[in-house]
């Protein structure tokens, strides 16, 4: 899971604008203006038949702060990311 979802700073970052970007899902912000400091992106690649899936989590970051349930109190009621 992304680090991300319980970051102070989720709703601003371009690291996790980009991890958004990559899932095709609905962006926090449409102008993030926080840089992280050394982000460490896994990428998990599966196949399914003839069809790649990319999953991309943030899982270090220098900038990291924790702020539990960030990512849940600016979408309430929607389903975390995993």
């Amino acid at each position: 899971m992304c680090i991300c979802v319980n970051c102070r700073y989720v709703d601003r970052c371009t690291t996790y604008h980009a991890v958004e970007h990559q899932h095709g899902q609905p962006h926090l912000t449409n102008c993030p203006t926080f840089e992280a400091t050394e982000p460490t992106i896994e990428v998990n690649i599966r196949t399914h038949s003839e069809e790649i899936e990319m999953e991309w989590d943030v899982v270090g970051c220098a900038s990291f702060v924790e702020e539990s349930g960030k990512w849940s109190k600016l979408r309430p009621g929607e389903l975390v990311p995993t």
